[in-house]
């Protein structure tokens, strides 16, 4: 067949398949797939149309394809179903499925068909095997009256379950990994993905309960779908449905890595403050090093769970390359971020008890970091010796060291007091719980002018900022910055604080006394001080403060 030729058959199918399309938009849903060009898009389709029928040799035109998984509705739709894996050279049936607009459309190489990026698109869809059987075209009519001396039966029909409510007590962000390596085989694999679909039935998913996606594992990682692509169970095994296995060796530790750095993104449908949680799941063994990836996870506050199924026997024990992967990969070693099952051949009875884990978000011990498990308290010295000027510039400080943490109900706090001979309580860790808020009210802190009287405003700040029912569940920090000598006493005051359970920083300006300073911090003395003579000066001390609360955080929690 020469080119040409096929070029007229392409564009005379492209124009039929319009034609076709546009009229059947204004009757019934049609049962039989609709047959169109290799370059129609999904945004050409009407919305009625569920089932394409792809015509052959797709894969010898340019065709454009932006996505990966989730596509942009500018792809063409055969072109999808060639990347995906779905339909090959001789073309078949696709069934389609709208989903919202997103940013970020991946590239990727996948049968033939080099797909494209995008930065951000007004609409999306996804491709499937269609699982419905076109009828066939009959010239005869069947009847549909009963047959003599027959009485019809009424049917009563069952009604219908109310979909279950998102799970709201357990809002997690989960990336669970699939074992997609030859150790698992196709049909395993397949049971795996069923244990998955009532995995997510069983979290209830939802936009604000639990999130879910999905990232296989083998040779080389494959993210199939991110938190944000599909928000009710029904969905997530529609994904699944879609999700095609690979083979390879069992590099988990690979997988693991990948996911860390590229599924945990807020464009993806990640939520700040939200417990993060990676379940690998694991048949027999895997081919490559877990650590390094599980110290990255822990260092992103990300809760690794592994699930082992069919672990080697005895006999196969030479063959593991690390026999204690499991405790160094999981994010604590303490029984409970652990699972065994023996087959995928009797896994309902896991399904619960795994639900369970993911949700006790107070024993996802890797989700508390120092940059979303603090409460942090600012005592700042309003005397007449700081004057306003000075005054703007420690509040400057004060912003660049909250802006590094995540503020919110759930995360971090920030509560604030200024304070002379009298003391005032600016806000209270509950009072801003987003980032912006915190930030815009402490540049909003008015200057009071007056006193000095320290010792005075660590006892208020005990009694009246650092009180259970506003606080956060994480550590509690106090941050003092003075420019002078107290008239009062500061040790006793900040020893009372630190029997608390507050840790102390303090920071000097100009006349305050080093005796003062190192008196009212933490041990130890020299990592928790800091002086300077100018006010301008404050500024080098953002990154060593943030970095001393880490460590601090780290080493005590």
């Amino acid at each position: 067949m020469s080119s040409l030729t096929m070029s007229v058959q392409i564009t005379a199918l492209h124009v039929l398949g319009i034609l076709y399309l546009t009229g059947s938009s204004y009757g019934s849903e049609l049962s039989v797939p609709v047959p169109i060009s290799c370059g129609i898009r999904a945004a050409d389709l009407p919305d009625s149309t569920q089932v394409v029928l792809c015509p052959a040799n797709c894969t010898l035109w340019k065709l454009s394809v932006f996505g990966s998984g989730v596509y942009a509705s500018v792809s063409s739709v055969c072109g999808a179903g060639v990347h995906r894996g779905i339909i090959d050279v001789s073309g078949g049936p696709l069934e389609i499925q709208r989903v919202a607009g997103r940013s970020n459309y991946l590239s990727s190489y996948a049968h033939g068909i080099q797909s494209q990026a995008l930065s951000r698109w007004s609409a999306s869809f996804t491709v499937a095997r269609s699982i419905s059987s076109p009828m066939e075209v009959s010239g005869q009519t069947t009847s549909t009256l009963p047959a003599p001396g027959t009485v019809k039966k009424t049917v009563k029909k069952a009604p219908k379950k109310p979909p279950a409510a998102e799970n709201r007590s357990c809002q997690v962000d989960v990336a669970l990994l699939l074992d997609s390596s030859y150790n698992i085989g196709q049909r395993r694999f397949n049971l795996q993905k069923n244990f998955i679909g009532r995995l997510a039935a069983m979290l209830k998913v939802g936009p604000d309960g639990p999130r879910v996606g999905v990232v296989q594992a083998s040779e080389t990682p494959r993210i199939e779908f991110y938190l944000g692509n599909y928000s009710m169970p029904k969905d997530v095994i529609f994904g699944l449905k879609d999700t095609s296995y690979i083979g390879g060796n069992t590099n988990t530790g690979k997988a693991i890595l990948h996911t860390v750095r590229n599924f945990f993104n807020p464009e993806y449908g990640v939520r700040r403050g939200h417990p993060r949680v990676i379940v690998a799941f694991v048949d027999g063994w895997p081919s490559d090093n877990l650590e390094d990836a599980a110290v990255m996870a822990r260092e992103s506050g990300i809760n690794v769970f592994v699930v082992s199924v069919a672990k080697p026997i005895p006999e196969e024990m030479g063959l593991v390359r690390d026999q204690d992967y499991t405790k160094k990969a999981v994010c604590k070693d303490n029984g409970f971020f652990t699972m065994t099952m023996p087959s995928w051949f009797s896994t309902n009875k896991f399904v619960k008890p795994l639900a369970q884990k993911l949700c006790s978000i107070d024993q996802l011990l890797c989700s508390k970091t120092c940059y979303n498990s603090v409460n942090l308290g600012f005592l700042i010295d309003g005397s007449s010796s700081v004057g306003d000027t000075n005054f703007r510039l420690v509040l400057s400080l004060i912003s660049s060291i909250a802006r590094n943490f995540d503020i919110s109900d759930i995360g971090s706090r920030v509560g604030a007091i200024q304070f002379t001979y009298d003391q005032r309580l600016e806000f209270g860790f509950n009072e801003h719980t987003t980032k912006d808020d915190a930030l815009r009210a402490i540049q909003n802190i008015p200057y009071m002018s007056g006193g000095t009287a320290t010792g005075d405003a660590i006892t208020y700040a005990v009694e009246n900022l650092y009180v259970p029912r506003s606080m956060g569940m994480g550590k509690k920090y106090l941050i003092i910055v003075t420019d002078g000598q107290s008239y009062d006493d500061v040790r006793g005051p900040a020893i009372a604080a630190q029997r608390a359970g507050i840790t102390v920083f303090t920071v000097g300006v100009a006349w305050a006394p080093m005796e003062d300073l190192r008196a009212m911090a933490s041990e130890p003395k020299d990592t928790h001080t800091f002086f300077t003579r100018e006010f301008t000066g404050l500024e080098q001390f953002e990154q060593p403060i943030v970095r001393g609360i880490c460590r601090d955080f780290t080493e005590f929690n």
